[in-house]
């Protein structure tokens, strides 16, 4: 299903209980709401150039604990031994096996609803190659701005492992996203072996512009309707 939602800019903020986590090689900042009992755990890794505590992971966060969802910002392994620069290819399964670790250490903490796990690009690509190979890990799987081939080269695509995705799947994409074409992440969602949906957002690129697209809000409300029926 593809919905398209224009832009608003309401990420309203909510009062969040913020706790840093490090432990088990697991470097965390779980967001929770401070207000009744949390409705599902959100684990969000982040994009290639960024870390933890990017905008973009900040403003999706906010929308979700507005809406009762506790949140888990983390660092991918890469960052955690550099503080700039890209990951390396040749150790995305070290990646992997950083978010199997935080599912482990911090599905715990936020007991109750379901386990979602994604992030932005390249942190929501390994996290559905994890997802493909161990799908009980997680009860849904959100994806923003999936890096579907790199911009100028649409028949580089990364789409070998998509069939065996058995996880209800969000998709949040930006119109003008470099990385994959509107028709182009249509045709990839066709691929998944379970459940997808794909959100269009208004005015974004690659980065969805949280300083103005209304992306916070507008994935906390599909992920909700998603993954929770809207039973908030």
């Amino acid at each position: 299903m593809n919905d398209d939602v224009p832009a608003t800019n309401d990420d309203a903020p909510a009062p969040v209980h913020t706790e840093s986590i490090r432990a088990d090689g697991v470097v965390a900042q779980l967001d929770r709401p401070a207000v009744g009992a949390s409705r599902a755990l959100v684990l969000l890794a982040h994009g290639a150039g960024s870390d933890r505590n990017s905008v973009l992971l900040r403003t999706l966060s906010a929308g979700m604990t507005a809406r009762g969802l506790t949140v888990a910002r983390i660092d991918l392994p890469y960052r955690q031994q550099r503080p700039t620069g890209p990951p390396s290819p040749s150790k995305a399964d070290a990646d992997r096996a950083g978010i199997a670790a935080a599912i482990a250490v911090l599905a715990p903490l936020a007991p109750g609803g379901p386990l979602i796990v994604g992030g932005q690009s390249y942190g929501g690509r390994q996290a559905s190659m994890l997802l493909a190979q161990d799908p009980g890990l997680a009860d849904g799987l959100l994806l923003t701005s999936y890096p579907l081939h790199p911009p100028g080269k649409p028949e580089k695509l990364r789409v070998a492992h998509l069939g065996q995705v058995v996880t209800p799947t969000l998709i949040i994409h930006g119109r003008s996203d470099a990385f994959a074409t509107v028709d182009e992440i249509a045709e990839a969602a066709t691929l998944f072996a379970g459940p997808v949906e794909v959100i269009h957002i208004d005015r974004a690129d690659h980065g969805l512009r949280p300083e103005r697209s209304g992306v916070g809000a507008l994935t906390a409300a599909a992920v909700d309707e998603f993954f929770l029926g809207g039973t908030r």
